[in-house]
């Protein structure tokens, strides 16, 4: 954030990645509305973009041009202009956004202001890094593949704008760090613990069973197992496999609220009125250890 006056800040924020689906135009449409997630995760309003991108310059230019014609409709859908951007020639192609917004100081949501007793609501189900990295192999359906790209490509806007409605003690949204790296992140900003309940975790079609039962494993899931879990305690009861679901690095996953209990029931109805889809309580956040998460059936 960047405090312009006194009642206007911006956000800015970058993100890019290579591709993570097949088909060049839907991979342009998820990596900007990953990149406009983290707006949406402080309460902001994105204004502007730019686009950010590295394409091998012996390949098709048909195929940059569907990268680019995703990410512009999907920031048309967000109602954000892309003013410009920069193109670099390079062996594997990537892409994403820079991306400004507004927000009120003050205002803006952070992940540190997380209490004991907070309800714990994700507005997006878990499982896109297995699925996607199951498809490259081919091992997942087609019905769990389109179930994945259709999640990556909703925009976090509704559920920021419901959010707004309500106003949460903190939010973050659940990226590459996994939902218990990103929950682990929020906990140790606000000097609290949680508790989350694996069977309240919503996931996305065969993500359970291409996950932990087969053991497929995206790149970042071990990394994400070797940062966080030491923050970890297993409750007893909990599946010794559910770890690979949760460090499970997402793409533009949902935004997770820490919400008091008292105001919980009004934003799980306003997500409703905003048509999010998914708005699952997933746990409650405690006193206790700075960071650490207590992992229950």
């Amino acid at each position: 954030m960047y405090q312009l006056t006194k009642n206007l800040a911006l956000v800015q924020t970058v993100d890019f990645f290579p591709p993570i689906v097949d088909d060049p135009f839907t991979y342009g449409a998820i990596a900007a509305a990953n990149s406009l997630s983290d707006v949406y995760a402080m309460g902001g309003r994105p204004i502007t973009a730019m686009n950010i991108v590295a394409f091998p310059s012996d390949r098709p230019k048909e195929v940059l041009k569907e990268i680019l014609r995703g990410g512009a409709q999907k920031a048309k859908e967000a109602g954000v202009p892309i003013v410009g951007g920069h193109t670099i020639d390079d062996a594997e192609p990537k892409y994403g956004m820079s991306v400004t917004g507004l927000v009120r100081p003050g205002k803006q949501w952070t992940n540190a202001g997380a209490r004991p007793g907070d309800v714990l609501i994700l507005t997006k189900a878990i499982g896109t890094g297995i699925i996607t990295t199951a498809a490259k192999s081919g091992k997942a359906s087609e019905a769990a593949i389109k179930a994945a790209i259709t999640s990556m490509l909703v925009l976090n806007k509704a559920a920021c704008e419901a959010g707004l409605e309500v106003t949460p003690n903190a939010c973050t949204d659940i990226t590459g760090f996994s939902l218990l790296g990103h929950l682990h992140g929020m906990l140790n900003a606000s000097r609290v613990s949680a508790v989350i309940s694996t069977s309240r975790v919503p996931l996305l079609k065969d993500a359970w069973e291409l996950g932990a039962e087969r053991e497929i494993s995206p790149g970042g899931m071990g990394r994400n197992k070797s940062y966080y879990d030491h923050a970890l305690t297993w409750k007893q009861g909990t599946h010794p496999k559910a770890f690979r679901v949760l460090f499970d690095p997402q793409t533009s996953g949902g935004l997770l609220f820490s919400i008091s209990p008292k105001k919980s029931q009004r934003l799980l109805s306003a997500l409703k009125a905003h048509h999010v889809q998914i708005a699952a309580v997933v746990g409650e956040v405690t006193q206790g250890e700075p960071g650490h998460i207590t992992i229950e059936k």
